[in-house]
């Protein structure tokens, strides 16, 4: 397995999908190594001659939409040393139908082999998270509303994640901590009420954004009343919401959030809100079944 340095036109891609190429590098290799558990595989190392050599192809059996092509070139690339070539197309981010060929790859078959779980698991669960994705974009179709992700990531995968989504058609919220000031209820109950959270945010944050969780039309009122730049409507019926936006959505930007669903979502995107976070594109996105197919 190689530690060299990654090609330029597959940094190239890389960076212009909006992803750093080095941390993804050593992120793909810590995988493989985790795979190979410190030896071989040694499977592939008794059954398949080293110079025997196959095309494989990565085969889509269910219709959704492909993400992560980028990070299985990035496998093939460590454990081919170099020795696989690989074709991806343009398929990234396309929806696309059972059968579909969305990567071929051709050279030493046991290197091949070696790759196949892990450029497998991330194209499975990163298409799962954009197919999921696509499909709460396409129920809020025809309104305002924005489909966000959130922070319940999988620890180390929140690039990746917040990728898939993109290639989904989704917008990502918060990278981190730092991106924006969110204020929950145990910050404004540690605080000593809603103002007081942002005054301190205020003075220890200057020019970051404020957002605040709030639970009532009555909250929602105090909190633009006190500058917040948006507010967090968390499990409001769509009727609150609506309430919420007929009274201050001309004051801040509202964004819906918790438990919601493909059946519920289109009810509250058409209340009118700016903005619906969804935890479940990331934390529940089944994977999307795609194989590793060599031609026979």
């Amino acid at each position: 397995m190689t530690s060299a340095p990654l090609p330029l036109h597959l940094s190239s891609r890389i960076s212009a999908a909006g992803l750093e190429p080095e941390s993804l590098s050593q992120l793909v290799r810590a995988a493989v190594l985790e795979d190979l558990g410190g030896g071989a595989d040694v499977t592939t190392a008794a059954t398949i001659g080293p110079e025997r050599t196959d095309t494989g192809e990565l085969l889509v059996k269910e219709p959704g939409v492909v993400a992560g092509l980028l990070v299985a070139e990035i496998v093939f690339w460590h454990v081919g040393s170099g020795d696989l070539t690989v074709a991806a197309g343009s398929l990234e981010g396309q929806q696309v139908v059972p059968g579909t060929v969305v990567l071929t790859v051709s050279g030493p078959t046991y290197r091949l082999l070696t790759a196949e779980r892990v450029a497998l698991n991330f194209v499975r669960h990163l298409s799962g998270v954009a197919t999921l994705t696509r499909r709460f974009v396409d129920a809020v179709a025809g309104t305002d509303a924005v489909i966000l992700d959130t922070r319940k990531t999988t620890p180390l995968l929140r690039a990746l994640e917040k990728y898939a989504v993109r290639c989904g058609g989704g917008t990502n919220h918060r990278m981190s901590l730092s991106d924006m000031a969110l204020i929950k209820d145990n910050h404004v109950l540690a605080a000593g009420g809603v103002r007081p959270a942002m005054q301190r945010v205020r003075a220890a944050a200057a020019g970051v954004p404020i957002e605040i969780e709030v639970t009532s039309l009555a909250m929602a009122r105090e909190a633009v009343d006190a500058g917040a730049d948006r507010l967090l409507l968390d499990n409001m019926t769509p009727a609150q919401m609506a309430e919420c936006v007929a009274a201050v959505g001309d004051q801040a930007d509202l964004e819906a959030s918790g438990g919601i669903t493909l059946d519920s979502v289109r009810a509250i995107a058409e209340s009118g809100v700016d903005f619906i976070s969804v935890g479940a594109l990331t934390h529940s996105a089944p994977n999307l079944d795609v194989s590793l197919d060599l031609r026979g």
